[in-house]
């Protein structure tokens, strides 16, 4: 009786990696890209003889090799890392390929074997599906090599599919980001030598290109298209993925794949693979893999567009609440507007990521917020506030973030808001938060908001200059903000 396989819990890329090579931008290419794709541990070897060394006192579940290096050559490595531990996964690369030493290091245990230069998201690929077989794994010995063989096939199916899944959930960016990625990834899992993705435009009955790519960069995309239309407009028309062979459509040769993107069950566009890498037809699976890509790529884009448009109307509202301030107060709108230009200008001379800094355009648009519920009495008083009236004016964070509250999108923003006017000393408001218990945005708003409020007229003052406002600054640099902002906002002044 044949028992159930299962997946092993660990992550694949949590998984060991070892890169091997004399030539460091090589190396160094290798391990940044693995790097950026997740892979948590990779260790880094100049030749076999240091990977050896490091094989033999920790594990390593993947090796990269080069085959030419010095004192000890890929292949000779490649042989001792077989007797000490058979099961190991290894590929193999190197700048002078021949039919004879790829055949060796195949049949000397390597899983695959890449010719130099090689385009390095196809070394990616291939380094996430042979961890994912690995993580695929019997519960008991099979009996049978065809059951084994069997076994080996649906386990690559299933990390393919995974991969699939990865790089769709991953893909972020703006619509042409996310077309190209997904033609790269159709050409990876169906071995395709061309791909198109085309806009379907249901008025007109046009296709029109937005991407393509070709492994040779050979081929006449406007002629292909223009040929290959009587066959998209098939997909439009039934709404399904075809497969064709050169022998029903000899210009296809040798064969084709075209898969519909659909959103809300409306064909949008058409994804279109040509020419199988190894001069051979698209297989059953080949199709699969395309059209389980273009179904997750599609949903994808439906919830992104979903997102955007949910999320501009909502804060088109608060916007608008921002404008029923300035209608009471024209500092607050022209203020925002100023400290939010201010602050992304900050956050990238500091090294903010791009997402915190469109997170930061949100909470320098809606800072003060909360000022919607303060009364013009203390608001627009032009004369020194009081005790009492000053702490009205010190609930605005406070309120600003529970009008945010109820907003799923703006989780992250609504700290930030909230604690905008805290101290690095701790003497701020509204939690007393300290250094960098302070949300870092946080902090680059408390310095650009302070700047523009010295600078520009306040109902209680007229605006001071900008010695006046970069003095007052460094005077509280380390006490009421943080020293390493500051130092970064007079650098950028």
């Amino acid at each position: 009786m044949v028992q159930a396989f299962g997946i092993d819990n660990i992550s694949p890329y949590k998984k060991k990696i070892l890169v091997v090579d004399d030539y460091v931008p090589t190396r160094q290419m290798i391990v940044d890209a693995l790097s950026d794709s997740g892979y948590q541990t990779i260790t880094e070897a100049g030749n076999g003889r240091e990977a050896l060394d490091f094989f033999r006192n920790e594990h390593y579940d993947l090796v990269i090799s080069d085959v030419m290096m010095p004192q000890m050559g890929g292949m000779e490595l490649l042989q001792n890392l077989k007797e000490i531990k058979p099961d190991t996964t290894v590929i193999m690369m190197t700048a002078q390929p021949e039919m004879e030493l790829t055949v060796s290091a195949l049949k000397k245990g390597a899983v695959d074997y890449l010719k130099k230069p090689f385009n390095i998201e196809d070394l990616v690929y291939k380094v996430h599906v042979y961890l994912q077989e690995n993580n695929i794994a019997t519960n008991e010995a099979y009996q049978s090599d065809l059951l084994l063989k069997q076994i080996e096939e649906k386990t690559k199916e299933l990390s393919i599919h995974s991969y699939i899944y990865d790089s769709v959930e991953n893909i972020e960016g703006s619509h042409d980001e996310i077309f190209d990625k997904l033609a790269t990834t159709a050409m990876q899992v169906a071995d395709g030598e061309e791909c198109f993705l085309l806009i379907y435009d249901d008025e007109t009955g046009e296709f029109h290109a937005r991407v393509s790519k070709s492994l040779n960069n050979s081929f006449n995309s406007k002629l292909t298209i223009i040929s290959l239309k009587y066959l998209y407009l098939q997909v439009v028309e039934k709404g399904d993925a075809l497969m064709i062979h050169s022998q029903d459509h000899p210009f296809v040769a040798p064969s084709l794949i075209c898969s519909p993107l659909m959103i809300r069950d409306k064909i949008f566009g058409v994804l279109s693979i040509r020419k199988k890498q190894g001069r051979g037809p698209f297989s059953q699976r080949d199709l699969n893999y395309l059209v389980s890509l273009c179904k997750r790529a599609s949903l994808n884009l439906e919830n992104k567009m979903l997102y955007e448009s949910l999320y501009v109307n909502v804060l088109d509202t608060f916007k608008a609440l921002i404008a029923s301030i300035q209608v009471r107060d024209q500092y607050t709108e022209d203020h925002s507007l100023r400290v939010t230009r201010q602050s992304v200008h900050l956050a990238g001379e500091i090294g903010c990521s791009s997402r915190q800094i469109e997170s930061l355009k949100i909470c320098a648009s809606l800072h003060d917020l909360g000022k919607v519920a303060i009364p013009d009495n203390v608001l627009l008083k032009t004369e020194r506030l009081t005790n009492e009236e000053y702490e009205i004016i010190k609930q605005h964070p406070d309120i600003g973030e529970r009008i945010l509250k109820p907003v799923a999108i703006f989780e992250r923003e609504r700290d930030i808001i909230r604690h905008h006017h805290e101290r690095w000393d701790g003497k701020g408001y509204p939690s007393g938060l300290s250094g960098e218990e302070i949300p870092l945005l946080a902090r680059i708003l408390a310095v650009t908001d302070t700047f523009d409020a010295i600078t520009n007229n306040r109902p209680y003052r007229q605006a001071q200059s900008v010695e006046i406002a970069v003095g007052e600054i460094k005077k509280n640099r380390g006490t009421q903000f943080d020293p390493r902002v500051v130092d970064c906002f007079l650098r950028i002044l």
